[in-house]
């Protein structure tokens, strides 16, 4: 099922020269960064890679949807952490590649069964969770 999104607020956009081996940079200049394939994949690891660059937006944006849920349900997220933990490997007998994602949340100031809801309904709204859902493995974890 294709999401339509009914309004756009805001276009990020990016241009990538020499793929996993070049440079990303954003057309506001905010974002400049040399990418690299890591030592696990045969590269320098002189960079960041297009799979950190992906663990860092997911792990802000998700963290962005658990506060405002947080909110929402007068539960405590001060303090809170998301970590998102994003692997590639082989798919379809080595045909392609493919992505899995770890999310850790830590929410200290709240228990187990309240953070899990919370996570649970942070991973319907977060954005990230709506174009990945049913595309890629992401595992929700409370820590």
């Amino acid at each position: 099922m294709t999401i339509a999104v009914e309004k756009v607020l805001y276009t990020a956009k990016a241009t990538a020269q020499g793929g996993r081996d070049g440079k990303v940079a954003s057309n506001d200049g905010k974002l400049d960064v040399v990418v690299a394939p890591p030592v696990e994949m045969g590269g320098d690891g002189k960079g960041t890679n297009p799979e950190q660059l992906f663990a860092a937006g997911y792990a802000a944006c998700f963290h962005s949807a658990l506060t405002v849920i947080a909110r929402r349900s007068r539960q405590d997220a001060e303090g809170s952490t998301v970590t998102a933990e994003v692997g590639i490997g082989p798919i379809n007998g080595g045909a392609g590649y493919g992505l899995e994602v770890v999310l850790e949340v830590s929410l200290p100031g709240t228990d187990r069964g309240a953070a899990e809801e919370l996570v649970a309904r942070a991973h319907e709204v977060c954005p990230y969770s709506n174009a990945t859902r049913g595309n890629l493995k992401v595992d929700l974890r409370v820590v």
